[in-house]
């Protein structure tokens, strides 16, 4: 990776998907054009040659329409898929909020959950108990702590998740519009915190459909369309091209 302040170096990067082009209607008839080599696949490129390039303490906003590649871009950064093409590399610890809550178990209440989640990222249960109250008062859930999570309703559960996630602070943090089922006060307390984390020197990758949240917390931006780079730079430039293109449409 190039200079000690990258964080994040996509280099023309492709993510390739196969998808079904025969319809199969059970199990037994896949597993039968399977054995015969009669499954037929088609080429589906959900990115196509991006290059990215974070510095440290950078806050950058990802735009595009929904099925332009932006959550695709996150989880390759993530590590959750690999490039079929290019190279992606990162540096540093990663709290990625692609879909907040997706550690819980819905059977267990939102105290049992806290520990769960913290386990799964990698924290011990002393340290999760020490933060344990800043969790539960972040998310405005100190009435429902005995409540099966499965009872809680999407804007709850993303309180929670993003309490939990953000509760130390990571080298890069990751969003993928998961505020938005969170109330107006909810969306704003978590840009608020967002806000901190960067004036302390955390990395932003944000995806948002929200033009003003994009500007209000990124510097810069990229803006993708069906898999491929449309443009990047000033975030004021890239929002303004971006919105004036969604009005022709």
């Amino acid at each position: 990776m190039s200079g000690n302040d990258t964080v994040v170096k996509v280099d023309h990067a492709t993510v390739r998907f196969n998808m079904a082009s025969v319809k199969v209607d059970n199990l037994k008839e896949y597993a039968i054009r399977l054995i015969k080599r009669q499954l037929m696949f088609k080429e589906f490129l959900a990115l196509q040659d991006v290059s990215l390039e974070v510095k440290k303490g950078e806050a950058w906003g990802i735009m595009g329409r929904n099925g332009s590649g932006k959550s695709t871009l996150l989880k390759l950064i993530c590590g959750i898929l690999s490039p079929y093409k290019g190279t992606v590399k990162v540096n540093g610890t990663i709290a990625p909020l692609i879909e907040l809550g997706a550690g819980f178990d819905g059977e267990l209440n939102a105290t049992e959950n806290i520990f769960l989640n913290g386990a799964l990222l990698g924290y011990s249960k002393k340290f999760m108990e020490s933060k344990f109250d800043e969790i539960v008062e972040f998310a405005e859930l100190r009435d429902f702590l005995e409540v099966p999570v499965k009872n809680y309703s999407s804007g709850m559960r993303a309180r929670l998740g993003f309490a939990v996630a953000t509760t130390v602070r990571p080298q890069l943090l990751v969003v993928d519009e998961v505020l938005a089922v969170g109330d107006y006060a909810f969306q704003q307390k978590c840009e608020a915190r967002m806000k901190d984390m960067l004036a302390k020197g955390t990395t932003l990758l944000y995806v948002s459909h929200s033009a003003n949240s994009v500007k209000n917390l990124c510097q810069k931006a990229l803006w993708i369309d069906k898999g491929k780079e449309v443009m990047h730079g000033d975030v004021q430039t890239v929002c303004s091209a971006y919105m004036a293109s969604m009005q022709k449409k």
